[in-house]
C-alpha cells in the first residue's frame, strides 16, 4: 500500500511521530510503500527518516520526491508564505500505483492503515472522513460566490485522503485543478485544501470517521471517542509548537510517539519555528489565555453536533 508524505524543513518536527505511530500500529508494515514529496528537505534529514524507521523494523519501501513548491505553485495564495501544501496535488504525477493514502504530518495514527487495501471508492477521485456542510468553512464567500455552491454541500479537509490515482488520470484532474488555480489564484485560503474541494464539488468517497479525527489545541480530548483513530492535531498551536506542551492537551499522547532519537534531531528552537510563532501569535495569546484561567474549547463553546468545529489545516 502507498503512503505518501508532503512535506518541507518545519513539518519534520511533528513527522517523527506520525511515521511512529503508523509502523508501531501497522499490521504488516512491510506491505507499505512511503514515499516523501520533500521541498527543501536535506540529505541529513532524509538520512534521519530512514534511521528512525530502521529503528522502528520498518521492513516497507521508502522513497524521496524532491520537488521546488515554490517554482510550481508561487503564482498561489500561499500558507503563511509557504506552498509546500500544494505538493499532495502532484501524487498522481509521481506514484504509479492506482492508489494512495495521503497523511499530513500532524497525526497520530492508531489504527491499522492496511485496512483500507481493498475500499471502494465507487467512481470518486478520492475519499475522505467526517466531511462538514461548507456553510461552517472560512472560505464559504469564495465557493457561494464564484462556484455557486449551496450552503450544505460537503466540504473536507484534506490532512487524510484516499487518492484514486487511476480516476484522477483518466479523468484528467490535473487540467482541472490547473485551470481553477490560475482563475482564483488568490482565494485559496487553506492551499490546496480549497482547490482539492472546489475540484471535487462535493461529490467524493466517504473514509470511516475514525480516519480523522480532529483534537484542537484547547479541547481535553479528540473530537469523538473512537477505540482507535487517526488523530489530526488541526489549528495552531500544534503541540510541538513553541508553548504547545503548556497548551495543548495532545501533548502527551504525541510525545508518547516522538522518540528521543527524533526529540533530540528536531526539538530545538529554530529560527523557522520562531517565524511560524510570530505568525500565530494570536492563537498562541488565545490558548494560552484560555489555559491558564482554566477554560477549554467545550466550556466555552458547549459544542454540539449541530454546529460543526470549522475545518482548519
Amino acid at each position: 500500500m502507498n503512503i505518501v508524505f508532503n512535506i518541507n524543513t518545519l513539518g519534520l518536527v511533528g513527522l517523527g511521530a506520525t511515521l511512529t505511530s503508523l509502523v508501531r500500529n501497522c499490521s504488516n508494515n512491510k506491505e507499505l510503500a512511503l514515499h516523501f514529496l520533500c521541498y527543501d528537505v536535506s540529505n541529513k534529514d532524509k538520512s534521519n527518516i530512514k534511521t528512525l524507521l530502521k529503528a522502528e523494523n520498518f521492513d516497507g519501501d521508502i522513497k524521496f520526491i524532491d520537488f521546488n513548491a515554490k517554482e510550481k505553485f508561487g503564482y498561489m495564495k500561499s500558507l503563511q508564505g509557504d506552498w509546500t501544501a500544494y505538493g499532495r496535488l502532484l501524487i498522481a504525477d509521481y506514484i504509479d500505483s492506482d492508489m494512495a493514502l495521503y497523511l499530513d504530518a500532524d497525526l497520530v495514527v492508531e489504527v491499522d492503515v492496511l485496512s483500507l487495501k481493498y475500499f471502494e471508492f465507487n467512481n470518486h477521485i478520492l475519499a475522505a472522513a467526517n466531511p462538514n456542510a461548507v456553510k461552517w468553512m472560512n472560505e464559504y464567500a469564495f465557493f457561494r460566490d464564484k462556484l455557486n455552491w449551496t450552503s450544505e454541500t460537503y466540504y473536507f479537509n484534506s490532512g487524510v485522503l484516499l487518492l484514486n490515482l487511476k480516476k484522477w488520470r483518466s479523468d484528467n484532474v490535473a487540467d482541472v485543478w490547473k485551470q481553477l488555480s490560475h482563475l482564483y489564484p488568490n482565494e485559496f485560503k487553506s492551499a490546496d485544501q480549497t482547490l482539492l474541494n472546489a475540484v471535487c464539488g462535493g461529490n467524493f468517497a466517504y473514509l470511516p470517521g475514525n480516519f480523522n479525527n480532529s483534537w484542537t489545541p484547547s479541547t481535553k480530548k479528540p473530537k469523538v471517542d473512537y477505540d482507535a483513530s487517526i488523530i489530526h492535531f488541526v489549528g495552531s498551536p500544534k503541540p510541538w509548537d513553541v508553548f504547545g506542551k503548556q497548551i495543548h492537551y495532545g501533548y502527551d499522547t504525541w510525545n508518547s510517539y516522538n522518540t528521543p532519537f527524533w526529540r533530540k534531531n528536531y526539538s530545538r528552537i529554530t529560527i523557522e519555528m520562531l517565524y511560524r510563532s510570530w505568525n500565530i501569535r494570536r492563537s498562541l495569546l488565545k490558548h494560552l489565555k484560555n489555559k491558564f484561567s482554566g477554560k477549554t474549547a467545550q466550556d466555552k463553546n458547549n459544542i454540539n453536533n449541530d454546529s460543526p468545529i470549522i475545518i482548519k489545516r
